[in-house]
């Protein structure tokens, strides 16, 4: 199966923030993200909007053709603004102010009865439901229960290693993403991967035969700096298909 690209644009809403004013644009790094060959478009609107606003989504629902991914934490705030909005795509992660970034999964097990409640309307509303969570058996199993149609699998950790040097951690990271890959196919659930995904990452990912779409978006915010957005994408796309061609 083709493997799809969705771009998370949070950071060049950071660097707007950094000087308060308008520039640049997330949504005008949207639409070069589409032009450059994404299928989709990820967006994370913060408790603290620390990057994305409430404008940007307004502005991103109005002006992208390719669908939205919206991320967000399972409060009764952002579980209106969803049904508000209605995006393509709705994806539930854990959330703390004072972490960077996610830094985990989302504990989907622990919460099952509350999370079930939480998705139903935005099940009703036609939003395509996915939750960002770790590996563990446990945690995909809880997915399946509650009714989510996606896994995001969290890739931070393998990423982080193979970063490091740590060959040996990141081959074992790997074999659990692949099985949890596996697990929550055979459970009818469609899987996506992201998190701290890079070029030489991207490709042990991509090779997961299970995983249908990978979220990016730090990354290449980052090594648009060098070769400009539409680069950076094309680049990455590129990789992805030279593994699932």
């Amino acid at each position: 199966m083709a493997l799809r690209l969705g771009v998370n644009i949070d950071h060049v809403a950071t660097v707007r923030n950094a000087r308060g004013g308008t520039w640049p644009d997330p949504l005008r790094a949207a639409i070069l993200a589409e032009a450059a060959g994404a299928d989709g478009i990820t967006a994370h609107l913060r408790e603290d909007r620390r990057h994305i606003r409430d404008a940007d989504i307004d502005a991103l629902m109005a002006g992208i053709a390719i669908p939205l991914n919206f991320e967000m934490a399972a409060t009764a705030e952002m579980q209106a603004i969803a049904l508000r909005h209605r995006p393509h795509a709705v994806c539930l992660v854990p959330e703390r102010r004072e972490e960077r970034t996610t830094e985990g999964g989302l504990d989907v097990a622990g919460d099952i009865a509350r999370l079930a409640d939480f998705i139903a309307p935005m099940r009703e509303a036609g939003a395509r439901v996915s939750m960002f969570v770790g590996h563990e058996a446990r945690q995909i199993e809880a997915c399946a229960e509650i009714g989510a149609a996606v896994v995001e699998l969290h890739t931070g950790h393998y990423c982080d290693m193979v970063s490091a040097g740590n060959d040996a951690g990141a081959e074992v990271e790997l074999a659990a993403l692949k099985r949890a890959a596996s697990l929550a196919a055979q459970l009818g659930l469609e899987v996506h991967a992201g998190h701290g995904i890079a070029y030489d990452t991207v490709t042990p990912i991509a090779l997961i035969p299970e995983v249908v779409e990978l979220n990016i978006g730090h990354f290449l915010i980052g090594e648009a700096i060098f070769r400009g957005l539409g680069g950076a994408i094309e680049e990455m796309r590129r990789r992805m298909d030279a593994a699932r061609p």
